[in-house]
């Protein structure tokens, strides 16, 4: 079985999109990117117990160059929803492995993989990591570090909240199913905590995969 996601554009107002545009992660995502931003879409990864199959090493920009972003300089932020284990299927990162550039990513079982033999070499320059977290917990990486997650082998599920930013003066070049440049508002922190709303998500802008094949099974986009 597959893990399963709910991708959208734009972060809307509900509680989702106050995390979005809130002060602390998207003037993080500034500061290590060097310039302002905007929302490219968000995503929810539900990996649940004994279902989920792994998802190959990638890189994100190894899908997202495809879309027209002619540079990098873009990011992902990863938000624990569940405790993420090594049992569950938590994230696996090469820390530094961004500094090697974007990496050929080919059809790998109905997905689309970085090249293996390079992974294999990087590794022996950039030792893995488990990213184990707790709800709540978040990982800021670049677009071309490689990462991935094993399936999830236990009785628990492995759900997350993911955000991709870009930078403003990284506009793609061609149109695609992501947004190009949209002003992004930003909200206080505390803007989080005091939402109520929890279900109109009027303005998401859902992508519906059924007319999109570059959605199906992963293979052009993450």
């Amino acid at each position: 079985m597959k893990t399963f996601r709910t991708i959208w554009n734009q972060p809307g107002t509900d509680v989702t999109g106050m995390v979005a545009r809130s002060d602390k992660v998207v003037n993080t995502c500034e500061a290590l990117l060097g310039g302002d931003v905007y929302h490219y879409h968000s995503k929810f990864m539900l990996k649940d117990a004994k279902i989920a199959a792994p998802h190959y090493w990638h890189q994100d920009y190894g899908y997202w160059y495809h879309n027209g972003c002619l540079y990098p300089d873009m990011m992902t932020v990863f938000v624990a929803l569940d405790p993420c284990t090594k049992e569950n299927g938590c994230l696996e990162i090469l820390p530094g492995s961004h500094k090697c550039g974007r990496i050929e990513h080919n059809p790998i079982d109905g997905q689309f993989g970085a090249d293996k033999t390079r992974v294999d070499a990087i590794k022996e320059k950039c030792p893995l990591i488990y990213a184990e977290l707790k709800p709540g917990d978040a990982i800021f990486f670049h677009s071309n570090v490689l990462h991935h997650s094993s399936a999830n082998r236990s009785n628990k599920r492995r759900w997350a909240y993911l955000m991709a930013y870009n930078k403003v003066s990284n506009n793609p070049v061609i149109e695609h199913h992501h947004p190009r440049y949209t002003p992004l508002q930003k909200v206080p922190n505390s803007a989080i905590k005091e939402c109520t709303n929890f279900t109109d998500m009027s303005g998401k802008d859902f992508i519906n995969p059924c007319k999109n094949e570059s959605l199906v099974d992963g293979y052009k986009e993450k």
